[in-house]
């Protein structure tokens, strides 16, 4: 198999808001749960701003 071409999907950072500061974060998994600045260890999903539309009957 060639190396470029792999089964395993990108693994991208998620953007995360420190809980204390404010500041956002990209944490990747298996990166701890800290803040680059402050050290704080609450960190608040980015919304995101992609339409998300529910079907309710």
């Amino acid at each position: 198999m060639s190396e470029g071409s792999s089964k395993e999907p990108q693994k991208t950072p998620m953007v995360y808001i420190c809980g204390e500061c404010h500041n956002e974060n990209e944490i990747r998994p298996r990166d701890p749960i800290r803040c680059r600045e402050c050290g704080y260890r609450i960190m608040y999903k980015k919304r995101t701003k992609k339409l998300v539309v529910f079907d309710a009957r």
